[in-house]
C-alpha cells in the first residue's frame, strides 16, 4: 500500500483522530506538520488539485484569523488565496491525507475511512 502524507496541526482534534484511525488501520503515513514548516506555493497548488477543489473551498472561513484579516476571497486569484493560506496556516482545513494522485480534506472522520479503504 502506497503511504500516506497527512497535512495536520497536533492541537486540531480532526488531526488527532485521523492520526488515531491511520495507527489503528496500521497504515504507513508521513506526518506533515505544516506549522512547522509551511508548504511551498507549488505543493498546496497541487494539495489543492488533487483535492479537486478551488483554493476558495479550501479556506477556513469561520477561523478568527480569516476575520480578523477580513479576508474577501473574491477580490483575491487563486494564487493569492494560496499564498494567504501559506502566510496564515490556521486558513486551510485540516487535515488533509494525500495519497498519490488523490487527496481528500479529513471532515468529516469517516471520509478518512473511507480514503483508507481505497485501493
Amino acid at each position: 500500500m502506497e503511504e500516506i502524507a497527512i497535512y495536520e496541526k497536533p492541537t486540531c482534534s480532526k488531526c488527532r483522530i485521523a492520526l488515531q484511525m491511520l495507527d489503528a488501520h496500521g497504515v504507513p503515513y508521513r506526518d506533515v506538520r505544516y506549522y512547522n514548516k509551511p508548504l511551498t506555493q507549488k505543493k498546496l497548488t497541487e494539495l489543492v488539485k488533487k483535492l479537486g477543489i478551488t483554493p476558495k473551498a479550501l479556506l477556513r472561513t469561520e477561523d478568527p484569523v480569516y476575520k480578523k484579516n477580513n479576508v474577501k476571497p473574491e477580490t483575491l486569484s487563486d494564487a493569492e488565496i494560496i499564498e494567504l493560506m501559506i502566510t496564515h496556516p490556521d486558513l486551510m482545513q485540516r487535515p488533509i491525507l494525500e495519497r498519490g494522485d488523490r487527496a481528500i480534506i479529513g471532515r468529516p472522520s469517516e471520509r478518512v475511512l473511507a480514503f483508507l479503504k481505497e485501493k
